[in-house]
């Protein structure tokens, strides 16, 4: 597959959590033009089937690949568990990047032993997850806690209210009962969450998430292929499969920005 450096990057999510991770890419590598797709239409993709979700990756990758992106970050890790295998099948000479639960890292900076994780139902009870905590936790107690409803609040912007408060400590309070130091946010939803975690635990306790390893990963990628951009900046796309103008009012909210958005129809 013939790429060059000024080709696109592109990135994708079930909705807008993958922003968390296109603004860790934006940052480390500001040069580089961007795609972005939130399915919105058919989120969430945790309460989903596994087959469901990889016909949703080849749909997406195969438009990606027609606008000639010259890397596909794959920016969801349930869409990563259901579909990465099969797009690197696909595409074997197209640089993948997934996503993962950060279980390595939690392992390692764990003081107390005791890890907590915040995940969607379809990433903890994927073989890919009991894969990372055979190899990576074996001496570390995890403590999973699936966390349905958080997704869909996040999609419609809200990050403050008494309802998604309320559901958050509800998700949390067993983490911090069970003795936790550490907590993994595996949906890259829930960076958005940070500052209203931070309210709810203490100081102490380390909040791990993937998007900065995933830039690197592709930073890594690209760089080995020379196809790091070298121009100026460039502006970012914005492709949804659900109501535009809602996904406009999100990014307003998330990333202020609400330009180049444009509907997806598969």
């Amino acid at each position: 597959m013939n790429r060059d450096s000024d080709a696109p990057v592109a990135v994708f999510d079930s909705g807008v959590g993958g922003l968390s991770v296109l603004a860790e890419i934006q940052q480390l590598l500001p040069r580089e033009s961007l795609l972005y797709l939130a399915d919105c239409g058919h989120i969430p993709y945790g309460e989903k089937t596994p087959e469901f979700i990889r016909e949703r990756c080849v749909t997406i990758a195969d438009f990606f690949h027609r606008q000639r992106a010259k890397a596909l970050v794959i920016a969801c890790n349930t869409a990563t568990v259901a579909g990465i295998a099969d797009l690197r099948l696909r595409y074997p000479d197209w640089p993948l990047v997934g996503m993962e639960p950060a279980v390595k890292p939690a392992a390692a900076a764990t003081r107390t032993g005791v890890v907590g994780v915040l995940a969607t139902t379809g990433t903890l009870q994927s073989a890919k997850f009991a894969a990372l905590l055979d190899r990576f936790a074996a001496d570390v107690q995890v403590i999973t806690q699936p966390c349905p409803g958080l997704v869909e609040l996040i999609e419609t912007g809200d990050l403050v209210s008494p309802t998604i408060r309320q559901l958050l400590q509800s998700y949390v309070a067993p983490l911090l009962a069970a003795g936790c130091d550490t907590i993994i946010l595996g949906c890259t939803h829930y960076p958005f969450l940070k500052p209203l975690l931070r309210e709810m635990i203490p100081a102490s306790i380390t909040l791990i998430d993937t998007g900065a390893a995933v830039a690197r990963q592709l930073q890594r990628l690209l760089g080995e292929r020379e196809l790091l951009a070298n121009g100026h900046p460039q502006t970012t796309q914005f492709w949804t499969t659900g109501d535009p103008e809602d996904f406009r009012n999100v990014l307003r909210v998330l990333c202020n920005n609400s330009d180049n958005v444009r509907s997806f129809v598969s």
